[in-house]
Parts: C-alpha cells; sequence; structure tokens
C-alpha cells in the first residue's frame, strides 16, 4: 500500500474547503480542484477566514497557518489531481455528475490511489462500479465544520478490500479524526439515527404536541442535546435533510424515514434555514 502523501479535493464548497483545511492542517499537500474560478476563490477565501480565526483564537501560530496554506494548490483543471494518491469527491449530490467525474480520476490516476466521496446519502457502490478499481472506492463521510467535528465514517462497499479500509483509518486518525466503520447503505451510521429523529420532531410540531421553542429546550435540557431538532434542522438545512430523507424512504419504504408535509413546504417556500435566513427561526 502505497503512503497517502498528496490529496485531491473535488470541489471547494462548504464541505470541500473543510476537508481541504483540514489535510493540510495535518501536513498532507492538497489540490483544490473547482470547475470554475469563482467558487474556488470563494472556497480559498473561507479557508484563508478560518485560519487566520484560528489565529486569532491562539490555536494556530501564524508560521503553522502560512505553513498549511501553502501546502494548498488550487486549481479548475481535473488534471492537475493526476498525481493524487487520495482523492475526496465534494461535488454536487448528483450521481450522473459524480459518475463522470469518478470515471475521468480512474483513468488518470494511478492504480494505488484511492477515490473517495464524501455523500452522505447516495450510494457508494454505484459510483465504484462505474471504475475500472472497484475495490479502490469508499465512502469519507466528513462532518460539518470539517475543522472542528471530530467524526469521519468511513464507508465499506461490498467491493472494497481490507487494505483501503485500514488506511483511511489510518489516514483519518492523521487528520486528528476518530473514524467508524459503516455498511455501504443509505445514511450510514448518523444519518440513519438523526434523520429519522428529525423528521419525527416535525410530526410532533405538526400534531400540535407543543411548541418548537419547548421541544428544543425539551431535548437540550431533558438529553443534554447542544441543539434542539429545529436548531438543527436550521443548522443542517432544511433542503437538504428533505433530500437525505426521500434518498432513505426511497431505499427502505420506512415510514419514519418519509418527510412530513410540513417540511415539504417549508423547502417549496425557500425556507431553508441559516443559510437562506429563515426556516424554523428567523435569521433575517
Amino acid at each position: 500500500m502505497a503512503e497517502i502523501r498528496t490529496v485531491g479535493i473535488c470541489g471547494a464548497g462548504l464541505m470541500g474547503n473543510g476537508i481541504a483545511q483540514t489535510c493540510a492542517a495535518a501536513g498532507f499537500n492538497v489540490v483544490l480542484m473547482e470547475v470554475a474560478p469563482e467558487p474556488l476563490q470563494r472556497g480559498v477565501a473561507t479557508i484563508a477566514k478560518s485560519l487566520d480565526k484560528f489565529v486569532e483564537k491562539g490555536k494556530l501560530s501564524q508560521a503553522d497557518r502560512d505553513a498549511t496554506f501553502a501546502r494548498m494548490r488550487p486549481t479548475t483543471d481535473v488534471n492537475d489531481l493526476a498525481g493524487c494518491d487520495l482523492i475526496i469527491e465534494a461535488i454536487v449530490e448528483n450521481v450522473a455528475i459524480k459518475t463522470e467525474l469518478f470515471q475521468k480520476l480512474d483513468a488518470m490516476l494511478a492504480p494505488h490511489a484511492i477515490i473517495c466521496t464524501n455523500t452522505s446519502s447516495l450510494c457508494v457502490i454505484e459510483l465504484a462500479a462505474k471504475t475500472k478499481r472497484p475495490n479502490r472506492v469508499a465512502g469519507l463521510h466528513f462532518f460539518n465544520p470539517v475543522p472542528i467535528m471530530k467524526l469521519v465514517e468511513v464507508v465499506k462497499t461490498i467491493a472494497t478490500t481490507q487494505d483501503v479500509i485500514d488506511a483511511l483509518f489510518a489516514f483519518s486518525k492523521k487528520l486528528g479524526k476518530e473514524p467508524i466503520l459503516a455498511q455501504d447503505t443509505p445514511g450510514f451510521v448518523v444519518n440513519r439515527l438523526l434523520i429519522p429523529y428529525l423528521l419525527y420532531a416535525i410530526r410532533c410540531l405538526e400534531g400540535g404536541l407543543a411548541s418548537k421553542e419547548d421541544i428544543d429546550k425539551g431535548m437540550k435540557l431533558g438529553c443534554g442535546y447542544p441543539m434542539g431538532p429545529f436548531e438543527l434542522l436550521d443548522f443542517v438545512g432544511l433542503d437538504t435533510t428533505y433530500y437525505i430523507a426521500e434518498i432513505m424512504f426511497d431505499e427502505f419504504k420506512d415510514p419514519m424515514m418519509a418527510a412530513p408535509p410540513l417540511l415539504k413546504r417549508m423547502v417549496l417556500a425557500g425556507r431553508f434555514g441559516r443559510k437562506s435566513g429563515k426556516g424554523f427561526y428567523d435569521y433575517e
């Protein structure tokens, strides 16, 4: 098994730039790829701002901040990923677009290279099967905000070999993360448990059990959760939750995973939570 030295990140959005920052901070060389200059520049600016915050809080020295930033190479050319030992894909949650990228990567990467997806819900083997190296494809699911959240779900498909899983566990630990092994089913471990909880909270609100404020307070003070379900829904994004719920319901046909009518209507109204300024709570 070749050592992972250079990591390619596909996508410089919320998750991609966080993963890139985390990898560079851990000493890996990083190639950060986006399809266009504007989102790439936004991603790089976000990383710079995040690193500066760590310096301001005394959690990172200026020298380490500069060294971390210097280890990142931004690009809009997918061919710049050819020398990477590990690719982590964090682009739009669309199977066709991901498949096209995976096939391009498969054709250019060295035989030892591993291709991972950061998907939170899609079927990993569906992507792996479209490559000539399905045994070297896995899921590597990080959590937002990536530089702070400690968990990584390492997702093993029916084709992923054990040496790849071992390499991804070792890599995750070098990032300062705690990896857990999950099988390739929608939602993996965390979302498989979290999404039904969030959806049921919405049903409780729909049914008049209590106000959203009291449900949130109940779960925070009664269970010790840092956020109540409606605060968390707004943080994750109601559109994201709805999307994951649809995929999980399609796979399992479990009524607990079906999106409640209120969630669907809020998404249709553009109330996505914090990112849109309004969700269950108002952030405008």
